[in-house]
């Protein structure tokens, strides 16, 4: 299959395959909007099982980055890069200058930054081959890690449904937090646990799962049980496609809503929620605190006020996104896409005026 006719191919302006013998470097950097501005996203390594699930991974994420900086309003476009994990040991210096040296030919169209897999050292190294990178723990006006501000948006994504459904706090609320020890898993449980919600977790980092249910006293289950916990929220804060087919029965829930990137596997997922009475919390709307914080960065003076006012902002959005669910009886997230590929085609108008 080639890239034009692959079904996550949405008329993305730049697909670059990058690769490099010397360092093992295999990457995919997916650009699919720069009409408010470079395209700005995170750069993923994982373990693909091949490249066509890396391509696939790129695809979906870089069009998801683009409704996120749409919805978040911010003055950048889309895009994301994917770095298949090489097999056995390798320079991960040497690696991400490689990758560094395949963003700089890319002449500023795409910003990179840290995701999964990926920390703000390796972004420093990337920086020694390109300026343009962000997210970076030194510099005028660093950001650093975006996963606790991330974490943040989510908390209260997460606090807006549960007000939805009739409850009227977190306290006692029983939630389902899958992905625990990632970055803005860990923030999103402290949160939720100052709060006062019952939490159940799990992650494939058992060791590190046993320290987080002991500090925050949460239950531990097994990674596969997850899904049939009897909660009231599903917190999915790992990787993506996790509302599938083989999930979807099996929940028990009131609410979904998480940090994880493309929970939905297919975008019928969204309306398969909905008739099983499932508020949805679409992700991309939730989760853009982490590029919230990092726009901070590439605008030059970072301000924690602007960032915070940002994020009121996406709590907004997303009553504005369940109302119209709720009043016209569709889905949250077709309503959400609609609502970024308008305002897509509308920065797109008005840059051609």
């Amino acid at each position: 299959m080639s890239v034009f006719e692959h079904p996550s191919f949405d008329n993305h302006e730049k697909v670059l395959f990058a690769t490099d013998e010397k360092t093992g470097l295999k990457a995919i950097i997916g650009v699919h909007s720069t009409v408010r501005g470079p395209a700005v996203g995170g750069c993923r390594m994982w373990r693909y099982e091949d490249s066509a699930a890396a391509l696939n991974d790129v695809l979906r994420l870089s069009q998801g980055m683009s409704y996120k900086n749409v919805m978040a309003d911010l003055p950048i476009g889309g895009g994301k890069s994917v770095i298949m994990k090489p097999d056995g040991d390798f320079d991960r210096e040497e690696l991400f200058l490689a990758f560094g040296r395949a963003i700089e030919a890319l002449n500023g169209n795409y910003i990179t930054a840290e995701d999964v897999g990926v920390s703000p050292a390796d972004m420093m190294t990337v920086r020694k081959e390109t300026r343009w990178v962000t997210g970076l723990p030194e510099g005028k006006a660093a950001s650093g890690d975006p996963s606790p501000v991330t974490a943040e948006g989510v908390f209260r994504g997460i606090r807006a449904c549960v007000k939805r459904a009739g409850m009227s706090d977190l306290q006692g609320v029983r939630i389902a937090v899958q992905g625990a020890c990632g970055h803005v898993g860990h923030y999103l449980i402290g949160h939720l646990a100052k709060a006062g919600a019952e939490l159940v977790i799990t992650d494939i980092n058992e060791p590190k799962l046993k320290e987080i249910a002991e500090e925050f006293g949460a239950k531990i289950v097994d990674k596969d049980a997850i899904y049939d916990q009897d909660v009231d929220v599903f917190a999915p804060c790992a990787l993506g496609a996790i509302i599938n087919p083989e999930t979807i029965d099996r929940l028990k829930v009131k609410i979904v809503a998480g940090a994880a990137n493309n929970q939905l596997a297919t975008r019928d997922m969204g309306g398969q929620l909905q008739q099983r009475g499932i508020l949805y919390a679409p992700d991309y709307v939730i989760n853009a605190g982490g590029i919230i914080n990092v726009m901070g960065e590439i605008q030059g003076d970072f301000d924690p006020a602007w960032v915070q006012g940002k994020l009121d902002g996406l709590e907004k959005t997303l009553g504005e996104i369940l109302d119209r669910a709720e009043s016209e009886g569709r889905p949250s997230n077709v309503i959400a896409d609609e609502m970024a590929r308008a305002r897509i085609e509308e920065a797109r108008v008005s840059k051609a005026a």
